[in-house]
C-alpha cells in the first residue's frame, strides 16, 4: 500500500489492528505514526488508552500484555512501539499478530532497515494488518516531491525554486519539510506562489548563484556565468559545498547518458524515459543533448569521479574547493 492510499484510509478511520512502518526514510514512518496518534483517539481518551513504548526499553511480553488488554470507555486502545528495530526477539510478536484484538491498534515503528520478510511475523502482519515500506526518495525526484507538497497546500512553486531547495537541503526529508514549513509561515497573506525571492530571503540561498543556475550555465556552455557562480561559491563555501555541486552535476550527466539511447528525444519522450511526471522537467536534457555528445558526457562523468576524489584529499594536498570547481568547469565546457 502506498503512502497516499494509507493516509487516506487513516483519515477516513479505516483502521487495521497492526501496522508495520519500516524502511530507510524516517519521514514517512513518523508521518504515518503521528497521523494515527492524532486520529485514532480523541485527546480525552488518550490517558487511559494510549501507550507509547520504545524498543530498547521494553520487551515482547509487555507489548503483548498491553495489546491483549481492553480499552477503557473507548472503541480503541493504541499501542505504539517506536524504534521497534531495537525490540529484542521481535519475531515472538507473531503469537499476538496471528490473532490480534479488534479493539487494539498496534503500530511498529521500525527505522533504518526492514523487518526480515522471510519471517513468519512479517507474513502475519501482511495477512492481518498493513506493511508500509518507507524508501528514500532519489534526489532527482525531490523537486516533484516539493511541488506536490505545495500543491496539497493550494500553492504553486516553479521548477527553479524546487531545484534550489533540493540542492540546498538534499534528500533529508525531515529537514526539507522543515524548510518548506518555514516558507509557508513567511508567505505574505494572499500570496499563492513560492518564489525564488521568498526562498532567498528566508532560507538563505541566492536566487542567482546556486547549483540550478550553475547547471544551466554548464548546459549552455556559458563559461562567464559559470565562473561568476564559482567565484560566489568560493566566497560562500558553507552554503555551497563542492560535494553537493558534484552530486548535482553527476546526477544530471548520468541521466543525460540515458537520453542518448531514447528513441524519442522530444521533451515528452525524455520525460517518459527518465520517469518525470512533467515534460517541462526534461527541457534541460533536450538542450544538453545539443551541447554535449555521448562521448563528452562520458568524459564529464569520469571527470566528476576524479574531482570527487580530489575534494576528499586524494592526490590533492593543497588545492582548495573553489579552485577545484573552476578547474573542473573549464574541463567540462572545453
Amino acid at each position: 500500500m502506498n503512502f497516499d492510499h494509507l493516509r487516506k484510509d487513516i483519515q477516513e478511520r479505516k483502521f487495521r489492528p497492526v501496522y508495520l512502518f519500516m524502511g530507510d526514510e524516517p519521514y514517512y514512518i513518523d508521518e504515518l505514526t503521528d497521523l494515527l496518534v492524532d486520529t485514532v483517539l480523541p485527546e480525552e481518551e488518550r490517558d487511559f488508552n494510549q501507550t507509547i513504548l520504545y524498543g530498547m526499553e521494553t520487551d515482547v511480553a509487555q507489548v503483548v500484555t498491553l495489546c491483549r488488554s481492553f480499552p477503557m470507555m473507548s472503541d480503541y486502545q493504541l499501542v505504539v512501539v517506536k524504534e521497534a528495530q531495537n525490540l529484542k526477539k521481535i519475531e515472538e510478536l507473531e503469537v499476538y499478530v496471528k490473532n490480534p484484538l479488534a479493539s487494539t491498534i498496534l503500530i511498529l515503528n521500525y527505522k533504518n532497515g526492514n523487518l526480515d520478510k522471510r519471517k513468519k511475523l512479517y507474513a502475519e502482519i501482511e495477512k492481518n494488518g498493513v506493511v508500509f515500506e518507507s524508501k528514500k526518495i532519489p534526489e532527482y525526484k525531490l523537486p516533484a516531491f516539493i511541488q506536490s507538497y505545495f500543491t496539497m497546500k493550494g500553492l504553486g512553486i516553479d521548477q527553479k525554486s524546487s531545484q534550489m531547495l533540493t540542492d540546498f537541503v538534499g534528500n533529508d526529508l525531515s529537514r526539507l519539510v522543515n524548510e518548506l514549513e518555514k516558507l509557508l509561515l513567511s508567505l505574505p497573506e494572499g500570496e499563492k506562489r513560492i518564489t525564488a525571492d521568498l526562498i532567498e530571503r528566508n532560507v538563505g540561498i541566492s536566487k542567482d548563484f546556486n547549483n540550478f543556475e550553475l547547471l544551466k550555465a554548464v548546459i549552455e556552455r556559458n563559461t562567464f556565468k559559470a565562473n561568476r557562480i564559482a567565484d560566489y561559491f568560493e566566497k560562500n563555501p558553507k552554503n555551497n559545498p563542492l560535494i553537493v555541486t558534484l552530486v548535482v552535476l553527476f546526477n544530471f550527466f548520468s541521466n543525460l547518458m540515458v537520453c542518448y539511447w531514447a528513441k524519442d528525444k522530444s521533451e515528452n519522450g525524455i520525460a517518459s524515459e527518465l520517469g518525470f511526471r512533467n515534460p517541462y522537467q526534461a527541457k534541460d536534457y533536450v538542450a544538453a543533448l545539443r551541447s554535449y555528445n555521448a562521448f563528452k558526457s562520458m568524459e564529464v562523468i569520469s571527470l566528476l569521479r576524479a574531482y570527487d576524489a580530489k575534494c576528499k584529499g586524494v592526490n590533492n594536498a593543497s588545492v582548495g574547493d573553489g579552485e577545484l570547481l573552476k578547474e573542473l568547469l573549464f574541463k567540462i565546457m572545453h
